[in-house]
Order: structure tokens, then sequence, then C-alpha cells
């Protein structure tokens, strides 16, 4: 017999499914990040050296409040990330020409 509290818990889980093309991931260096009034699109691309043209791999659109929460999110990771393996050192970054306006890079 099911209690009360077990019943709220299976209510509060999400079933998260990862097929294994996504599980490989895509690598990207380089994020450019725009918003509108209602979403935040952020466009991964991987650039590489000597290649002149570069292709966005992933398109993440978001709302502002899920934009938030991802800034919060990321942040945490990276500070809990730092207290195990040391400072992240924010190299210098090449000015990459980009044909467009991005309102930011990352």
């Amino acid at each position: 017999m099911e209690n009360n509290n077990d019943k709220k818990s299976k209510q509060g889980q999400i079933n998260i499914e990862l097929d294994e093309a996504t599980a490989e991931g895509v690598y990207s260096n380089l994020a450019i990040i725009n918003h509108s009034v209602s979403e935040f699109v952020v466009d991964f691309v991987k650039i590489m050296p000597g290649t002149p043209k570069s292709k966005v791999k992933s398109r993440i659109i978001l709302t502002p409040q899920h934009a938030k929460r991802f800034l919060k999110a990321l942040n945490e990771n990276v500070v809990r990330f730092e207290k195990q393996h040391g400072e992240i050192k924010d190299s210098e970054q090449p000015n990459i020409p980009l044909n467009f306006g991005p309102t930011g890079q990352a």
C-alpha cells in the first residue's frame, strides 16, 4: 500500500530519455547569444583553425525565465568545478569576425 508521501514523490518525478546520438553530444568552442523580448537564442558553433566558414552545430531557444535559471545553474556548477579542480583561467580569445551583431558571446 502506497502512502501519501510516495504518491507526492512519484508526481514530482520527470522521466527524461537520452538517445545514443544525443548522448554523444556536439563539440562547441563558441556560443553566440541573441535575445528578443520573449526568448533567448543560443547558437553553438565549432570553429576550426584554417577553416573560413563554420556552421551552427546546435541552437537552443529559451524563455527569459529559463535563461535566467540556466545562468544560475551553470554558475553553481562552475563554482563547484573550481572548488574541486581550481580556478578556470579565462584565456585570451582572438577577435572572431562575424557578419551579424550578436548580443553576447561565450
